[in-house]
């Protein structure tokens, strides 16, 4: 096993999703819950959440590469100007999951996405209002008590369906809301949330 993936798994308590995957491991500890600023992350973060639905999170997360390959580094700009063609070719794409409507909705996406900057100076700025512009630390003491959804989330999930976005119903908000640290769902026995 890596030195790198034994530093990182030796001796903490993790959230008990994590298991002994290195490719959660790393995930965990370097990116969910970590506060997100910068937009083209966001971006990325709403487009693989949404590639997610009725999917594993483990299949998104395997094939992220590819779909940093597939749609231009994830600059909301490029993609917004997919053509049909550029479509069609996505769908023969192995890196990526290939399903036309979620291939379609990160255009549209896209667009509405730059929709929101143009009105909000950031799409940054818009997302973080849902919160009061802070993140919501939870604690939770068992995983099975972290929820799937919450009113924060059910609230956004339809500002954003009202803004043309779509695969953004409120489990698939919540998810992302915990990915970009909006929500801090850490478990009270994970060595992160102290930190956070």
């Amino acid at each position: 096993m890596p030195t790198h993936f034994q530093s990182l798994a030796e001796g903490k308590p993790r959230c008990g999703w994590v298991g002994n995957k290195p490719h959660f491991i790393i995930y965990h500890d370097q990116e969910w819950g970590v506060p997100v600023h910068d937009d083209r992350k966001h971006f990325e973060m709403l487009l693989l959440e949404g590639a997610q639905a009725g999917l594993t999170w483990e299949t998104i997360l395997l094939r992220r590469e590819g779909y940093h390959l597939a749609f231009a580094g994830f600059d909301p700009k490029k993609v917004a100007r997919f053509t049909a063609k550029k479509k069609a070719l996505l769908l023969k794409n192995p890196g990526i999951i290939r399903n036309r409507l979620k291939i379609d909705s990160a255009v549209t996406n896209a667009q509405a996405f730059l929709a929101v900057q143009e009105e909000f100076g950031s799409f940054d700025r818009y997302i973080w209002q849902c919160v009061g512009g802070k993140p919501k630390v939870n604690r939770w003491a068992r995983m099975s008590q972290v929820p799937a959804t919450s009113p924060e989330s059910d609230a956004l999930s339809k500002d954003l369906k009202k803004r043309s976005f779509r695969f953004v119903g409120s489990t698939i908000i919540y998810a992302y809301m915990q990915a970009v640290g909006l929500v801090n769902d850490h478990t009270t026995d994970c060595f992160l949330l102290a930190r956070r």
